[in-house]
């Protein structure tokens, strides 16, 4: 299982001008965040304007692969502790690392979505730090020259109380380097020991790390999710990530306090971040040229030697070529294919598996997609989030909401009674909307005499509102619409009721 973990949000401050203060930390599954190095101005309640945290991101990307960066252990999420270790990954004496194509793959096709320029020679470091869950005592990364470099992601956030109100803001990507994971420390407080699990030693991290571009907790939570889409849609990696860590800051320096430079890991129990070490300098790591390792070349289709075996090397060309459409371009092409609007191709994308729910909707109903997505946006999500369910989970399939859309579309029962069918489909007890409206006898009243007479019984017993009408207030005819509409239990025609009453009234 893929994840991805967000270090460096939120360490440096000033004091806000014309960006205005920031807002909360967003949240979500699993993050580290460590603060950036550039320190803080003076703090304290002194009426002076709001602090203004100034982002900078580190992503660490857990690679989708079989196998991790140098070596053929399996990745496995959840396995036996100590059971996916190679001597290699324990660091036995003599033994070598192997280089991952599909590990360097990724990384190429990650930069390339996120606009970078790709190093065709790029150099492999050994990092040291002595921690019992790095074997070695150093980590194989990518400090001196990395596979990609000068990028750009471009994501969009909502700036006001509405959603329409959007706004598109870029962040630069300074570089994107290949670097191995380290283990895991199990720390037993009851027994006063800690228990170390090499399972996750040596798989293989893509680093993605952003400029401090950013001013706010928004800001960046929308970054960190479209990078996250992106590196979904490329199947780079499964990308899990949350970020937390600007509200925390905030109130240490409005406590009088200083941001150490430090890794947080975030607890998912406790919902804040906790210290896990002192974050060290570049003088610390000691960095050094990984002697084992050669340089990693990459290939473009200009120059890839004519003898060379085309399965032996990674070509930048034939990656790019095969790229599919980025989350940017799935929102332009469902705005231009279902006359949505464009905040709304943003939920579609955000939520996994709605967009292809939504278009299985559309494809199997009458209805426009204009209508449809009004359904799936504001009654299907709004159940999926109250029940805590995802878009796979739901117990109402795309056909079964396409059919009771249908029903409706026809005019064989109001919207009204479509929302309590719904209702009685989320149940899960494998009816049909069809089966439901007979069950329920929510079916539209077709004898246009009744309904003209239990229109009429509203207008006898409404002699304000009528006079009201008669005088010019139209909007009081809403009223007259809704009381037929509980008279018979949901089950008419709202145009058909208005166009009655209009005619009643006006004789």
């Amino acid at each position: 299982m893929a994840a991805a973990v967000a270090r460096g949000c939120g360490g440096l401050w000033r004091r806000a001008r014309q960006c205005g203060a920031g807002g909360p930390a967003p949240h979500g599954q699993r993050a580290v965040a460590s603060s950036a190095t550039g320190g803080a101005v003076s703090a304290g309640k002194s009426g002076l304007a709001p602090w203004v945290p100034v982002v900078g991101l580190e992503i660490h990307a857990q690679i989708s692969s079989n196998s991790k960066l140098f070596s053929g252990s399996q990745v496995q999420f959840a396995a036996p502790p100590n059971s996916l270790v190679s001597f290699f990954d324990a660091s036995l004496p003599g033994t070598l690392p192997v280089l991952n194509r599909r590990c360097v793959e990724a990384a190429v096709m990650t930069g390339l979505a996120l606009n970078c320029s790709i190093n065709k020679k790029s150099l492999f470091d050994r990092k040291h730090y002595f921690y019992a869950d790095l074997p070695a005592g150093y980590q194989i990364t990518q400090q001196r020259v990395p596979i990609a470099v000068n990028g750009s992601l471009s994501y969009s956030l909502c700036t006001g109380n509405k959603m329409s109100q959007m706004v598109t803001k870029t962040v630069r990507i300074k570089q994107i380097q290949l670097e191995q994971d380290s283990g895991k420390s199990l720390h037993d407080d009851t027994r006063s020991q800690t228990l170390v699990d090499l399972n996750r030693a040596g798989v293989g991290l893509m680093e993605v790390v952003m400029e401090p571009d950013m001013c706010c907790g928004e800001e960046a939570a929308a970054a960190v999710r479209e990078l996250q889409l992106i590196l979904q849609t490329l199947g780079s990696s499964q990308a899990v990530m949350a970020d937390y860590e600007i509200q925390r800051q905030i109130e240490e320096l409005e406590n009088g306090g200083t941001i150490l430079n430090e890794t947080r890991a975030f607890d998912s129990k406790l919902g804040c971040t906790v210290p896990m070490r002192d974050k060290e300098g570049k003088q610390d790591y000691r960095f050094m040229p990984e002697p084992n390792l050669p340089p990693l070349i990459v290939y473009d289709a200009k120059s890839l030697p004519a003898n060379m075996n085309h399965q032996q090397v990674v070509n930048i060309d034939w990656i790019h070529e095969r790229l599919p459409d980025l989350p940017s371009v799935k929102r332009e092409k469902l705005v231009e294919q279902y006359g949505i609007l464009p905040e709304h191709s943003f939920t579609l994308l955000n939520e996994e598996g709605l967009t292809e729910f939504y278009e299985n909707v559309v494809k199997q109903t009458q209805m426009k997609p204009k209508k449809v997505i009004g359904w799936i946006l504001n009654d299907l999500l709004s159940y999926l989030k109250q029940h805590s369910l995802t878009v796979k989970e739901s117990p109402v399939s795309s056909f079964l909401l396409a059919d009771l859309l249908n029903l409706l579309e026809k005019k064989d029962i109001s919207s009204t009674a479509a929302k309590q069918v719904l209702a009685e489909l989320w149940k899960g007890e494998g009816k049909t909307p069809l089966e439901i409206v007979k069950e329920k006898k929510l079916e539209l009243i077709q004898d246009q005499k009744e309904l003209e007479q239990i229109c009429q019984a509203v207008i006898d017993g409404q002699e304000n509102e009528v006079m009201a009408i008669k005088a010019g207030n139209q909007k009081v005819l809403n009223k007259l619409i809704g009381l037929v509409q509980r008279e018979t239990q949901g089950r008419s025609n709202p145009v058909l009721v208005k166009q009655l009453l209009e005619k009643k009234l006006s004789e």
